[in-house]
């Protein structure tokens, strides 16, 4: 029987590593659930494997529901009627294989209803959906909301909504507007408080909003009259059940059929605010943000997985000049390289999950307890580390999951541009990755400032001293060298004190550290194990060798004087 965990042993390989067991310590509080919830872990590798039984339950349902409804749920598509969504058939029984088999609110405590996952295991939930359907991944995943929601909610709000969503109520953050996608704090609907009803009121438009018409809307709004920029904003909660917001349309979509993106009228909405005044753009969007752009990443890595499935399934079989296509340089050199930004993009994926996992695990503890001094220090170094690496796991993998997917295409030749081979709907469904949750261009502007600090450069100095095969020492020493062609080019833009040339050239410095980070996590994994990724790590030091070189040549050569030629 297919099960899309299983087929994949690299998740397993990622679930093992060894700061799990600190996540787990720090999540589990010691184990003490063990003692109410006759599903708590006992230990670590009662934890571990309570993990796995739920992946290999999530990758049972997403090769038997999922994937084969997937074809059906985009040629449909979700329908709007009386300002209302209805979804396509096949996203019904996806939605439904789901709840009955207890997937929502995974990190949610057990005293709600929830699994208490780390995020990380989660997260590779979330990308085994996206590996059948992207579209669908993003109406399971918003589930994720719910933490920011848990984070700042007062302890009565947490007691209404939790159980709902881990009892498979679905989740939305309404965020842009027509004049506000980008630039948030340009966000104009309003939020007036209601005296006779004591609660707040709101009134406006949102648009792209994605899976709109959900059970509960953590909302952006303007509560403070005469504000026009961030510090007038606050979050709100909107439940569908008070009424008051209408579906006006569903965007018609190059892609991601099965997840309806919707424009939503606010008229006059019952809501109740979300922890502080003023705090919505601040602090609580940006939670919200980091969370779904670690979610983008996830479906990032699920569609190049699905590109290289259909793409070395298609290889093997198809025969040209008397031999399977897999055996021609030029198509088996197409599918090791998409396999190993698959791997490098990975990688970085779950080495930034587990930093978000430590992070938030020691700040739901100092909300029970104050840290110990080495506890806060703890918090503080992943936090760090987390932030800095969000960026580049969402970013990186967005821009491979195009790559993949196009190579996919490339692989089956004329079939590929034919409706009725799923490598077209990967290929569509890749292109948003890089747009929504923050395009990479604003990737980069959040990464930049680690790449100037010299954050990335003294991670990639940690990196230089973790032991490595012997085998591989030879790697080292390259991607060593990598990594000093992208401290030179970070140090002559900095001397110049040009702005404008730090700008224009951000994307090539930020994709210098990324691939030199990719590549020592490549290393690392290559190590512990040489089966699973010896190959990657040779194609992928090759080509992240070549990536160097190429924005190394520019940026020493580029003068700020020629920054005129670009402009418009």
């Amino acid at each position: 029987m297919a099960n899309f965990y299983t087929e994949t042993p690299e998740l397993s390989f990622h679930l093992k590593n060894s700061m799990m067991e600190r996540i787990c310590e720090l999540k589990e509080r010691g184990y003490k659930d063990k003692d109410e919830y006759d599903y708590a872990p006992q230990d670590y590798a009662d934890a571990i494997d309570s993990y796995e039984k739920v992946l290999e339950i999530t990758g049972e349902i997403t090769a038997d529901v999922i994937a084969a409804n997937a074809e059906g749920v985009d040629e449909e598509g979700p329908h709007c009627a009386n300002g209302r969504v209805e979804y396509a058939s096949g996203t019904k029984k996806n939605l439904e294989a789901m709840v009955q088999a207890g997937l929502n609110g995974m990190t949610m405590p057990r005293r709600f209803g929830g699994l208490n996952f780390p995020i990380t295991p989660y997260t590779m939930c979330a990308e085994i959906v996206a590996t059948a359907d992207a579209g669908f991944g993003n109406i399971w995943s918003l589930q994720d909301c719910i933490e920011t929601l848990y984070e700042f909610g007062s302890e009565e709000q947490h007691s209404r909504f939790i159980p709902r969503i881990c009892a498979g109520e679905t989740m939305s953050m309404d965020l842009t507007e027509p004049d506000a996608g980008s630039d948030l704090q340009s966000v104009m609907l309003k939020a007036t408080f209601d005296e006779k009803e004591n609660c707040w009121r709101l009134n406006g438009v949102k648009r792209f909003i994605t899976n709109g018409d959900s059970d509960l809307h953590l909302v952006l709004a303007r509560s403070e009259e005469g504000t026009h920029d961030g510090r007038g904003l606050s979050m709100f909660i909107y439940d569908k059940n008070d009424g008051g917001v209408d579906v006006r349309r569903i965007e018609n979509k190059l892609g991601i059929h099965g997840s309806p993106t919707c424009e939503l009228v606010y008229k006059n909405a019952k809501a109740e605010l979300c922890g502080e005044r003023k705090l919505g753009l601040i602090k609580y969007v940006m939670a919200l943000m980091n969370g779904a752009r670690l979610g983008i990443a996830a479906q990032s890595v699920g569609l190049s997985q699905a590109a290289y499935n259909e793409a070395l399934a298609y290889a093997k079989e198809r025969k040209q000049f008397g031999k399977a296509i897999i055996e021609f340089p030029a198509v088996y050199d197409m599918l090791a390289t998409i396999k190993a930004k698959l791997d490098a993009g990975r990688a970085l994926l779950y080495q930034t999950s587990r930093y978000v996992d430590i992070y938030k695990a020691l700040d739901d503890i100092a909300r029970e307890r104050k840290l110990t001094p080495e506890e806060r220090q703890e918090e503080k170094r992943y936090a760090k580390l987390a932030d800095s690496f969000t960026p580049l796991a969402k970013g990186m993998n967005s821009e491979y999951a195009n790559q993949n997917a196009y190579d996919c295409i490339q692989v089956h030749g004329g079939s590929g541009f034919m409706m009725e081979y799923a490598c077209q709907r990967i290929y569509r469904d890749a292109r948003i990755t890089s747009i929504y949750e923050g395009t990479t261009q604003l990737q980069t502007v959040a990464a930049i400032r680690y790449v100037t600090n010299g954050s990335y450069a003294a991670t990639l100095h940690e990196f230089e001293a973790i032991p490595c095969a012997s085998e591989f020492e030879g790697y080292m020493d390259r991607i060593k060298n990598m990594t000093r062609k992208f401290e030179a080019c970070t140090n002559a833009v900095k001397e110049t004190k040009d702005q404008e040339l730090l700008d224009f050239v951000a994307r090539r410095l930020y994709e210098m550290a990324a691939v030199c980070v990719m590549s020592h996590l490549l290393l690392q994994d290559a190590t512990k194990s040489p089966e699973l990724f010896a190959r990657s790590l040779n194609v992928y030091v090759n080509y992240a060798e070549a990536e160097i070189e190429k924005h190394f040549n520019f940026i020493r050569k580029f003068q700020s004087d020629e920054l005129a030629n670009y402009r418009s």
